[in-house]
């Protein structure tokens, strides 16, 4: 007769002698915790990984190289007032002294703003041997231009002419420095513009991709996680004959929450970082460029004035230039004034995406004034009027530009003012998921061993 030896209490479902640990109840509850926990851990690198990804991507666009970008994007506007300011000084002569010293007053202030422009830009190209041969370059031709400009200046205080063209001397002085500005300078700025941009667009184009790639990546192992979980749930609940133990469903309510909270400022952070470049970055950089080609043909309108062997040159720079800010098809100026007038509510050009809304409406009824103005001026000009011409472009016309120039930093604020909060709010929702995630390991960590070790401790 076959005697059957029962048991001893507390020692249910233990594996027989001999058997691989891992088999046995306590070794197998400890595989599964482990691919458990390894599972949470996972899921919390994902979490950690997405972060910094997302992090990064706000710090460089909206802390670091994208204001630095904006700012050198400011000398191009530095640039070419200097010039402009320089024009409208030797336009000016001796009836306009207080409006001289103000010109040359902005000139100075202008050449100051340049310089601090510069020096960020060379911060900014880091060790790019290119780029800090472009700024050195500018800056050694800046050299040269603030001598020229200087001496025109000094030989048109000499001659004490009156309001309108200097003498010959002086005009063939200034066309030095301006051909060394508008050929040289001022394409070199633009490129260094666009050079230092590209750190932008690299930065935004990676994480674009990467941070909705670490999202999904938290989405699977959350889901693995808590599979793990209910698994090993299940396990105990059928081994033991017991519900469900209380630390682990709470483990898994913790898991649940941490995964919608990551998944959820990924989400968002994804989002802010598409709002800080496309609708923050992209636009004020976009108005500062589109204000310093407004600037510079400005200019041309006093240095149509100024020069007249260039006058039919600067009037098709002027036509040029205010194509690339607002593009209406056109072969000369006058059709192209007409067409400004009539009032175009689709067009291309720099400001064609940027000039919707009430403020945007405004910015385009401003820039139309300001182009029927120099219709009228340069109507003044062409029947012989020249000092009824230098008084309206010192006038009207600036008055006109004025009123559009600061309709337009109007809506580069407004534009640095979604760049800004969409940074903060990323970065926000970032420390936010920070200062959870602390507390979520360790929790998780308490609530698995809570769970597993009273089963454990059965065994023993």
């Amino acid at each position: 007769m076959t005697i059957v030896q029962a048991r001893p209490a507390g020692q249910v479902g233990l594996a027989p002698p001999g058997a691989p640990a891992r088999r046995s109840v306590p070794g197998r509850i400890r595989v599964i915790s482990g691919i458990t926990v390894a599972s949470l851990a996972l899921l919390f690198a994902a979490l950690a990984a997405g972060s910094v990804s997302a992090r990064d991507g706000l710090t460089v666009i909206g802390r670091d190289a994208g204001p630095q970008v904006v700012a050198t994007a400011g000398l191009y506007l530095g640039l070419s007032d200097m010039d402009a300011q320089v024009a409208d000084a030797l336009l000016m002569g001796k009836e306009y002294a207080p409006q001289r010293q103000a010109a040359i007053a902005q000139y100075e202030r202008r050449r100051s703003e340049a310089n601090q422009a510069l020096l960020k830009a060379f911060e900014l190209s880091g060790d790019n041997p290119a780029e800090r041969q472009t700024v050195q370059s500018v800056l050694d031709g800046l050299g040269r231009y603030e001598r020229l400009a200087g001496q025109a200046l000094l030989l048109d205080t000499q001659s004490g002419h009156a309001a309108g063209p200097p003498p010959q001397k002086v005009v063939e002085v200034y066309r030095q420095a301006t051909d060394l500005m508008r050929l040289v300078l001022l394409p070199q700025a633009y490129n260094l513009t666009l050079e230092s941009g590209t750190i932008v667009r690299s930065t935004y184009d990676e994480k674009s991709v990467m941070v909705p790639i670490v999202r999904f990546a938290v989405i699977v192992a959350g889901l693995l996680a808590l599979a793990c979980l209910i698994w090993l749930q299940i396990f105990l609940a059928r081994r033991f004959r017991r519900v469900f133990g209380p630390a682990l469903l709470a483990a898994t309510v913790v898991t649940v929450v941490a995964l919608l909270a990551g998944v959820n400022v990924l989400g968002r952070d994804t989002q802010e970082l598409r709002t800080a470049k496309a609708d923050g970055f992209d636009s004020v950089l976009t108005l500062a460029r589109a204000r310093a080609i407004s600037n510079s043909l400005h200019g041309d309108q006093s240095r149509f004035l100024l020069d007249k062997g260039r006058a039919d040159t600067y009037e098709h720079t002027f036509l040029d230039k205010s194509q690339s800010v607002i593009y209406l098809e056109a072969g000369n100026l006058d059709t192209y004034q007409a067409k400004v007038a009539q009032g175009a509510k689709h067009f291309l050009g720099l400001l064609g995406t940027e000039l919707g809304g009430s403020d945007g409406e405004r910015a385009l009824e401003a820039y139309t004034r300001f182009q029927d103005a120099d219709a009228k001026f340069r109507a003044l000009a062409a029947s012989g009027q020249a000092s009824q011409a230098v008084s309206a472009r010192l006038g009207t016309v600036r008055e006109s530009f004025d009123a559009y120039d600061q309709a337009l930093l109007k809506l580069a604020e407004q534009h640095e003012t979604v760049f800004k909060r969409a940074t903060d709010a990323g970065e926000s929702a970032l420390d936010n998921l920070w200062r959870l995630l602390p507390f979520a390991i360790g929790g998780l960590g308490l609530l698995v061993i809570a769970g597993v070790w009273p089963r454990l401790k059965e065994y023993r």
